[in-house]
């Protein structure tokens, strides 16, 4: 530090000193300062904001790879899983909208099945290649391509690392209401569904809470995991129902398979 730097306390010696001393010692402090103090002043800054830089990126992979970490405890070793859901979902203005529950199958990586049993009964099957969404009482299927579909599945890119990969953003989300928590944030603006988060307890799924780009919320609880169980044949096949009028992306010479009872 310079000596003019020090205050009152030299005061008393700077009488002592000629003025035109003092001032070539004011000028080379000055010199001293930006030649040696501020190059080495921003020297230090660029190397906190490089650390800093540094720190955010690392922890960023960090809870990049908590999150894979969590949902690795859930796939690894898995083939497929069966359970019950029990689903809620709100409005933009927190408003409940519906209840439903029924039953989902998943077998690795790319089917699903999604049955809705109270309080309407509407079943959703994946195969692999289409996505079939049949409403008995409206007596219509709805068929699309699933590559299409699978940005609006979180539950399927748990099952999918290459989807999920594809398709998401993957955080660890830390711990809540006793389950530790993973985030799914769409990379693409057009999805669907914005973000998931998917709550675990150790090698369990049990909740999903969903947020749509309409603002929707959705929250599924899941139950009664059967892991790698033997499916019945055709769990993940459909057919169409005689009579049933059928809209969407569907090619009538694919091959059905009805379904087991």
């Amino acid at each position: 530090m310079c000596w003019f730097h020090r205050g009152t306390e030299l005061s008393a010696n700077r009488r002592a000193v000629p003025r035109e001393t003092q001032r070539k010692r004011m000028f080379q402090c000055a010199s001293f300062e930006l030649d040696v103090v501020m190059p080495t002043f921003i020297a230090i800054r660029r190397g906190l904001i490089g650390l800093l830089a540094a720190l955010s990126f690392s922890h960023a992979a960090s809870a990049a790879t908590d999150g894979e970490s969590v949902i690795a405890q859930f796939t690894d070793g898995l083939t497929g899983v069966d359970g019950r859901f029990e689903q809620r979902v709100w409005d933009a203005d927190g408003q409940l909208k519906e209840s439903s529950s029924g039953r989902v199958a998943l077998a690795v990586p790319r089917q699903f099945r999604w049955e809705y049993q109270a309080p309407f009964p509407q079943l959703i099957v994946a195969d692999g290649d289409h996505v079939f969404i049949h409403d008995p009482d409206l007596e219509q299927v709805t068929v699309r391509k699933q590559l299409g579909e699978e940005q609006q599945s979180p539950l399927l890119a748990v099952v999918d690392a290459e989807e999920r990969q594809r398709q998401f953003v993957v955080t660890g989300a830390g711990a809540r209401d006793g389950l530790q928590w993973v985030e799914l944030r769409a990379k693409r603006d057009d999805a669907q569904i914005d973000r998931a988060l998917l709550g675990f307890a150790g090698a369990q799924l049990v909740r999903m809470e969903l947020q749509d780009s309409l603002g929707q919320k959705t929250e599924v609880a899941f139950s009664d995991w059967q892991r790698n169980p033997d499916f019945a044949a055709g769990t993940f096949r459909f057919i169409i129902p005689a009579g049933t009028d059928v809209v969407g992306d569907y090619d009538p010479k694919a091959e059905v398979i009805p379904l087991a009872d």
